[in-house]
């Protein structure tokens, strides 16, 4: 893992805090609004929950404004992305409004603003060490593989990107990225209403190799 120099982890901790403690205050109108919407829109609950993985792989409970309608094929399976993403919720995911309860994980310490996204716990497993790096850190709401093609690339290329964030933390690259991902969202780009194309991780790589053999790997 690299050093972080002077940007340590106590300033780092300082930064996320002081900042998500003025977005919520900023923000506190704009979150009443979109719950709302979701309320009226697609039900209860208004918040989603899921366990995803952080710092040394503990797992937490992450929170996002739902974007999804409950909805089921005749097997009872849920329809793809694309068939229960509704309106409203493309809105949210392209304004990354969706992400606004995130700031309270970061106020609990269970994420910062800028790391690697956290993902899902079936990952575990099938992350090369390299890669496995990036739960020496904090996951954040953003990160490099958001600016560098957010949804948009392969799997590769989103690891690779989180590994590179950890081998060269800094402060300047922090503000780079949060600048980075600033205009991303005024800008809406970035953001796929149908990600059904990519597969999960493990579903990739179980098919082309064991889970006990990419870890020999790197």
């Amino acid at each position: 893992m690299s050093t972080y120099g002077i940007y340590g982890r106590f300033a780092k901790r300082c930064v996320d805090v002081g900042v998500a403690l003025g977005a919520l205050t900023v923000l506190g109108p704009v979150a009443l609004v979109v719950a709302a919407a979701v309320r009226v829109t697609m039900g209860s609950p208004v918040v989603f929950a899921q366990r995803r993985p952080g710092k040394g792989g503990k797992t937490f409970t992450i929170y996002k404004f739902r974007t999804m309608r409950d909805a089921c094929g005749p097997d009872g399976k849920p329809l793809p992305d694309d068939a229960r993403l509704t309106k409203v919720g493309l809105l949210l995911r392209k304004t990354s409004l969706d992400e606004i309860p995130q700031l309270l994980n970061v106020l609990r310490g269970e994420m910062s603003l800028v790391g690697p996204r956290p993902l899902l716990p079936q990952y575990l497993p099938w992350y090369s060490p390299r890669e496995a790096t990036r739960h020496d850190l904090r996951p954040g709401i953003t990160g490099w593989a958001q600016i560098n093609g957010r949804n948009e690339t392969t799997w590769e290329r989103r690891l690779e990107c989180d590994a590179w964030y950890i081998e060269n933390l800094s402060a300047w690259l922090d503000l780079k990225i949060a600048v980075a991902t600033i205009a991303k969202v005024v800008r809406r780009s970035g953001v796929q209403a149908d990600n059904t194309a990519m597969l999960p991780l493990d579903v990739e790589r179980r098919a082309v190799i064991a889970p006990t053999a990419i870890r020999k790997a790197a």
